[in-house]
């Protein structure tokens, strides 16, 4: 072998191991970004250092891992008059964007219905669902900013959970949230919010949204074992 040909493969080598420019940003399994600063939102460290303890006290559990977390929430906006103004969908889509600071989604209809002139396919709304970090955060914004804003406020109800550990409820007005301007509003609309948890049951996840600060009202006791609970 010549040093000619040496030379040629030696830069070949060389041209191979040589990585891009741009260097990706790593990304976890659930789609948030790992940064360097090391970045985790009030409620999920609060989460983890003291709601954690509290919920495997109260309820004896053997492993943290058996301990309940919210998942998911999904905010889900109707528009009525979606398929005749494209104005109004639009403007939907861009406040519930606004709000959730995530891109929503169209959602459109499933089967045909002859009552509100419906057919398949037609848009109907809009929705996004949050996870991770902006899950977090759009819980927290919920808490302290929102639901304080929504008026004769008087807490939110304790039966609205679904029986295997979800808990949903409504907003009729979606200008309690502060990201909405009020100028650029053509109508006001409602939005529904739903909270998935891994609870197995309702009261697990009572007491898990109770330790995030959320405004539910008090249960009436029926046991005195509930108290101890309390």
């Amino acid at each position: 072998m010549t040093e000619e040909k040496k030379k040629k493969t030696l830069s070949q080598k060389k041209k191979t191991k040589k990585k891009s420019p741009i260097a990706k940003k790593p990304v976890d399994k659930k789609g948030n970004d790992q940064q360097k600063n090391g970045y985790i939102p009030a409620l999920k460290k609060y989460y983890r250092d003291v709601i954690i303890g509290s919920l495997t006290k109260k309820f004896n559990y053997s492993t943290i891992m058996e301990c309940p977390r919210i998942v998911k929430i999904i905010l889900n906006m109707g528009v009525g008059d979606a398929k005749v103004n494209a104005k109004s969908l639009k403007s939907a889509v861009n406040q519930l964007t606004a709000i959730a600071g995530q891109k929503a989604i169209i959602t459109k209809a499933k089967t045909d219905v002859s009552n509100f002139k419906i057919r398949r396919g037609y848009p109907v709304g809009t929705k996004v669902t949050l996870r991770g970090n902006r899950m977090y955060e759009f819980l927290e914004r919920l808490n302290s900013i929102a639901l304080p804003r929504t008026r004769d406020f008087t807490g939110l109800s304790f039966k609205s959970f679904d029986g295997r550990g979800n808990y949903n409820f409504g907003v009729k007005e979606q200008i309690v949230f502060t990201e909405i301007d009020y100028d650029d509003i053509d109508s006001i609309r409602g939005l529904d919010i739903a909270i998935n948890t891994t609870s197995s049951t309702d009261e697990e996840c009572y007491w898990l949204l109770k330790e995030f600060g959320f405004p539910l009202r008090e249960r009436p006791v029926k046991n005195p074992s509930e108290k101890e609970l309390a």
